[in-house]
């Protein structure tokens, strides 16, 4: 076993990382420093330093990270229009490379040689942490105690834990039979009953939103205005980047909206079913595209939405800080400089309709759309050679006997 004299540890203060806080001490006879993100989760993280100091962490590092998450990540990739395989807007993928990166940092300020993190080996988030970390810092040693110790079961978690004293919090109620992930974009569940692929999933499991049969009755309509492809004012009032993708989420959860069942391809090889909570970023694509809608060049666009695929599979397999990663941001981005506006969206029990949109950088003529007289803003006459020319090769074709069906 390679030696190593310090290493941080991602620590959420729940049993897995705790046990692998200690695991590490044992193991590796190491110095422990511990970081605890705040990605928006919705719990608190304070608890964590309390829990690191009964273990003899001498280091601890507990930021907060959601104006960051959410301006330097989540906006980046929603001005790309971002869905994994048609459906998933990629709540958890985000949030890992910003994890990645402020491992790297804590490691560079407190002189650590190695980083470790809770990732099991069957998962997606190990290759996304360690992709990013071998980027940004490629010497460093990665620890990964799922793919090393034979602690395989919550029952050897929870021995392992009784006999070195670990403080687990026990609050007297049935722990969820879901595995959860949360931060301001979204919260996952997978496990329990989503194992069988048949089985609907259960009422009471969602938290972030109604169902959309009990959302009122009554729409609410929300302005979302744009400057540069991303939100910076609701209903006219200013908002940071995290106070948008709150407030979002709460009127969307009001409204039923976000709710989705899926079942994805993992990198790693296998097929996951995993249900997300997404109430704001589903408001937020809506919202994009419909600004996009009036304000992209038609060929601009078009290519956007040709890349998209290939940018969300870069993030989904944790590619964030890789240069084909960089090279389409820096595309996307210049392709938002006119991407201002307002949008006015109408959500209703689950839905998320645009009624309307405006911008001072609108490509919409009126005057040329219009199905009124048009006093000569486009000669309908010129559609005929227009049809001929991309015809031709089909006539041609024809006309040489090739068959179609």
């Amino acid at each position: 076993m390679a030696e190593v004299n310090k290493v941080v540890l991602a620590y959420s203060g729940g049993l897995d990382t705790s046990v692998i806080l200690k695991w590490l001490q044992e193991t590796y006879n190491c110095e422990v420093v511990t970081f605890t993100a705040d990605l928006g989760q919705g719990e608190e993280v304070e608890p964590a330093r309390a829990k690191a100091e009964a273990m003899g962490v001498k280091e601890i590092y507990i930021d907060d990270l959601r104006e960051e998450f959410v301006r330097d990540f989540v906006f980046p990739m929603f001005r790309a229009n971002t869905v994994y395989e048609g459906e998933y807007l990629l709540g958890t993928s985000i949030a890992r490379p910003l994890i990645a990166k402020r491992l790297i940092e804590i490691a560079n300020e407190t002189g650590a040689d190695a980083i470790s993190h809770g990732a099991t080996g069957k998962g997606n988030d190990q290759v996304r942490f360690e992709l990013g970390a071998y980027a940004l810092k490629p010497g460093v040693k990665v620890i990964a105690p799922w793919r090393e110790w034979d602690l395989l079961s919550r029952e050897k978690l929870m021995d392992y834990a009784a006999k070195h004293d670990i403080p687990i919090e026990r609050h007297g109620k049935k722990k969820s039979p879901y595995s959860m992930d949360a931060n301001l974009l979204h919260i996952s569940f997978e496990g329990g009953v989503l194992e069988d692929t048949w089985a609907e999933h259960e009422e009471d499991m969602w938290r972030w939103s109604v169902s959309p049969e009990n959302a009122p009755d009554q729409a609410t309509y929300i302005e979302l205005s744009y400057q540069n492809g991303d939100i910076v004012a609701i209903d006219g009032k200013d908002m940071s980047p995290a106070t948008v993708l709150a407030y979002l989420n709460k009127v969307g959860g009001d409204n039923g909206i976000g709710r989705l069942d899926i079942v994805e391809n993992r990198f790693v090889g296998m097929k996951s079913r995993g249900c997300y909570e997404t109430p704001g970023g589903t408001i937020m694509l809506k919202g994009h595209r419909a600004i996009e809608s009036i304000t992209l060049d038609r060929e601009v666009a078009h290519l956007k939405d040709s890349l998209m695929p290939k940018y969300a599979e870069l993030i989904y397999n944790g590619f964030w800080w890789s240069p084909e990663r960089v090279m389409l941001q820096q595309m996307i981005n210049a392709s938002q400089a006119q991407v201002n506006g307002v949008v006015r969206l109408k959500l209703y029990k689950g839905n998320v309709m645009v009624v309307g949109r405006k911008s001072d950088d609108s490509l919409f003529d009126a005057n040329i759309a219009t199905f009124e007289d048009d006093a000569g803003a486009y000669d309908q006459a010129d559609a005929a050679g227009f049809i001929k020319l991309n015809a031709l090769r089909m006539r041609i074709a024809a006309n040489k006997g090739r068959k179609l069906l």
